[in-house]
């Protein structure tokens, strides 16, 4: 059920109104950052691995297929569970959890060894997005929302940058188990910084009431909302959830790709060493980076010039789907620095897009539903992200890596077609 509500205008802001949501948002920068840093550990260290360990493309991809059908599920119970308990201990116990499967995985020496670390490593990473997206939506007004989305989803891309820059040198250096535990051990000394500055808005000790006000006033108004099954069945008949849920599940099979893939491909299929992985395997994920600003900075202007919040994301996602096109190519390119500057410009579209997709839960749905809904498009697109992986593992094996650029760069543009099909009343808010 929509129920229609005038546009709110943004308030003055008071000069004195408090940067405490800003510090919290950088603490979710942070989170991100040693999330992917554990992430990427193994992914960075595939070829050292495959070769090690004598592994195929196929058990290299039920490797990492592992990792995401946990990280998909986690998305969704993750989503409810910190809808419930909320996000100060949540996001907590979940850095402690991953940080200590990732240590594990140092001590791994089987496909089923590897496999199960990255299991469990993907319940514990799954908390990180549901979280920040529900903290975001607790803490910003609209007008600042999609910034704050950029900052926290900016440290995926920061965070696979370090550890591709940081992961082989120290392999290389120390050994893999060495290099393992040096990427778990961040998300420690995260913790110990996340429980001194995050509470819930109306419990937090040192924000302003002028910070409070900002916030509330430039937020839509939150309606009553029903509770157990009756909102899941509500949830289930709102076509804005299948438009997120299907947009997504089409869009984060790409970055699942590039993330996983890249580094195995530069050896494969580009004769790189491991030392020059780490030289050259960060860029595209300063492209990333670039993508989540710019997104989030272009959909915040539309809105400050009179378009619909909604309406701003949207055109983002489909102006968003030209740069994405120059991964078709790459695959096919001889030199492999224009690859690399394609797969570049390829990803900084992405960046962008998927900015825009984690921030319409929190413009389309009150507060306390943000963290199940952003869970269960995250549970869908986890899914389609592992049967991706899967099929790429079987065709690089039986033919080449260039049919999965082909569908990379294709699959956006499906996505954005139901974007605009389902999700249809920028100016609405959605009642539950």
């Amino acid at each position: 059920m929509h129920i229609s509500a005038p546009a709110l205008p943004f308030p003055k802001r008071p000069e004195r109104a408090g940067k405490m949501r800003w510090k919290i948002v950088w603490v979710l920068f942070f989170s991100t950052v040693t999330n992917y840093i554990s992430r990427q550990s193994f992914s960075v260290l595939s070829p050292m691995i495959t070769s090690q360990y004598h592994l195929t493309h196929s058990e290299l991809a039920r490797i990492l297929g592992a990792f995401q059908i946990a990280y998909a599920v986690t998305w969704l119970i993750g989503g409810v569970i910190l809808d419930a308990v909320g996000c100060r201990m949540g996001l907590a116990l979940a850095a402690i959890w991953w940080s200590t499967m990732n240590i594990l995985t140092g001590f791994a020496s089987s496909v089923a060894g590897f496999a199960s670390c990255r299991f469990l490593l993907g319940l514990g990473e799954g908390f990180n997005w549901p979280g920040a997206s529900k903290v975001v939506a607790e803490w910003f007004p609209s007008e600042e929302r999609s910034l704050a989305v950029a900052i926290f989803d900016s440290g995926s891309s920061v965070g696979g940058a370090l550890a591709a820059l940081a992961i082989p040198l120290i392999a290389l250096a120390f050994g893999l188990r060495f290099a393992f535990a040096a990427a778990g051990l961040l998300g420690f000394v995260w913790v110990a910084v996340w429980l001194r500055t995050y509470y819930p808005l109306k419990q937090h000790p040192r924000v302003s009431d002028a910070e409070i006000a900002l916030i509330k006033v430039g937020q839509q108004p939150t309606l009553p909302t029903e509770r157990g099954a009756a909102r899941w069945t509500r949830l289930a008949r709102n076509p804005a959830l299948w438009g997120i849920v299907i947009g997504r599940s089409l869009t984060d099979p790409i970055w699942w790709f590039y993330v996983f893939w890249l580094p195995q491909y530069l050896s494969d299929a580009r004769g790189f060493s491991l030392k020059q992985i780490s030289m050259f395997a960060w860029m595209p994920f300063v492209a990333a980076d670039i993508g989540n600003f710019s997104g989030g900075w272009i959909s915040g202007v539309c809105i400050r010039h009179g378009i619909s919040a909604t309406s701003a994301r949207k055109i983002v996602c489909a102006v968003s789907c030209v740069p994405i096109l120059a991964g078709i190519p790459a695959a096919a390119m001889h030199n492999v620095y224009f690859a690399l500057a394609l797969i570049c410009i390829a990803l900084w579209g992405f960046a962008s897009w998927s900015t825009m997709g984690l921030t319409l839960p929190s413009d389309l749905f009150p507060p306390e539903v943000v963290g199940s809904v952003t869970g269960l498009s995250g549970l869908a697109a986890g899914l389609v992200g592992v049967a991706f992986t899967l099929l790429v593992g079987v065709i690089v094996d039986k033919f080449s890596y260039q049919p999965a650029f082909l569908a990379a760069g294709l699959l956006p543009i499906v996505a954005t077609a139901f974007l605009y099909l389902l999700v249809r009343n920028p100016r609405d808010v959605v009642s539950l």
